[in-house]
């Protein structure tokens, strides 16, 4: 039995605004990096569709497209 204690890096939905590189898509909210123990479920936002500029339908987090 594997025992994997891989947690993520930062609480979810912590702030208001994501700055995003295209690095980190597809995008969703939350972020992999985030906990999402504590969260709404994942939604992927369609953030080149949107002129780089997003908005997260459960959360509000404001996500920008900076590369």
């Amino acid at each position: 039995m594997s025992n994997d204690t891989t947690t993520a890096s930062s609480p979810a939905n912590a702030q208001t605004r994501y700055d995003v590189n295209r690095a980190d898509l597809p995008l969703s909210c939350p972020l992999p990096s985030m906990a999402l123990w504590n969260s709404h479920p994942r939604v992927y936002l369609p953030i080149e569709d949107e002129g780089g500029d997003s908005q997260c339908p459960y959360c509000g987090a404001h996500f920008v497209l900076v590369d």
